[in-house]
């Protein structure tokens, strides 16, 4: 991925260096959207050396949580000699003009969403948020939130390497941000709340599948813009986006998959809609609510 030199956005937020107290856990109800929400959590134990146990309780409110890093005013940018945040910031400014267009063909505006670095735990809008939980975007502040050792982890731990993996991590989260917008994730999180525990779950599958087909979308209008992928980019992400489906998820953690849990979809589901953003490049083919099949 020819990503050196591009252009970065200047909307990147860096807490790795700042201290602070805070309590509170990531609520379930109007949780943080993200990688790391209940399967991923109860793998946390094999992927990040914790006991699960305290990660559900971290997501359920209870305590246990490390201290928060809190914020006194705006953070700074990161600094210019990181690699890792340069590539972040580039990655973030692609998605910025992509879905600004987007919104723009639909005759409507793009808010830009904040990418906030932090380090173990930091406050958010949602609660406190977690390394743990991996990436995720909260909608009561609309920002995406990375500690960047998550990708280490998905090289290492998860078996996907590569720079387009993590930029598939990047521009699945700011498909939640799209579905933020255009109302999507408050219709489904009303859904949510008024069905028993199975159908919130598959209501979760769709939205997951729908921001991982906004990540192709993504994929296909910045190829178009920058013709900065290469040889092998598409199969990083695409191994990325199999990597962590619920059922090869559950297949490492316990040996048995169990599809009613699923709140992500499965790894052929989610490498079949970013598949299918990517291949076409349009928003409209990415109705996952309407699909008869997943």
């Amino acid at each position: 991925m020819k990503w050196e030199g591009q252009e970065q956005s200047d909307n990147v937020e860096d807490r790795r260096g700042m201290g602070g107290g805070g309590r509170g856990g990531l609520p379930i109800g109007g949780r943080g959207i993200g990688v790391g929400t209940i399967v991923i959590a109860l793998v946390a134990g094999w992927i990040f050396g914790i006991n699960p146990l305290t990660v559900l309780g971290i997501l359920s409110g209870g305590g246990g949580a490390p201290t928060a890093q809190v914020s006194t005013g705006p953070a700074p940018a990161p600094p210019a000699d990181d690699a890792q945040a340069r590539f972040v910031s580039v990655v973030l400014r692609s998605t910025e003009d992509v879905w600004t267009e987007v919104f723009r063909s639909g005759q409507a505006q793009y808010v830009r969403p904040k990418l906030v670095l932090f380090r173990g735990a930091t406050a958010t809008a949602c609660g406190t948020g977690q390394s743990a939980m991996g990436p995720f975007y909260c909608p009561g502040d609309q920002q995406v939130y990375i500690d960047l050792q998550f990708f280490d982890t998905l090289h290492q731990r998860l078996g996907a390497p590569g720079d387009f993996a993590q930029a598939y991590v990047i521009a699945h989260e700011v498909g939640h941000h799209v579905q933020q917008l255009l109302g999507i994730s408050e219709k489904v999180e009303a859904a949510r709340r008024g069905g028993s525990e199975a159908q919130a779950n598959a209501m979760s599958v769709r939205l997951e599948l729908q921001a991982d087909c906004f990540a192709g979308v993504w994929a296909n209008r910045s190829q178009q813009a920058r013709q900065w992928l290469e040889q092998g980019d598409i199969d990083e992400a695409l191994n990325a986006a199999s990597q962590i489906g619920d059922d090869t998820l559950q297949r490492r953690s316990q040996g048995q998959i169990v599809p009613e849990s699923f709140t992500h979809g499965s790894s052929a589901q989610r490498v079949s809609w970013f598949k299918r953003g990517m291949q076409t490049g349009r928003i409209a083919d990415c109705n996952t609510f309407e699909a008869s099949r997943l």
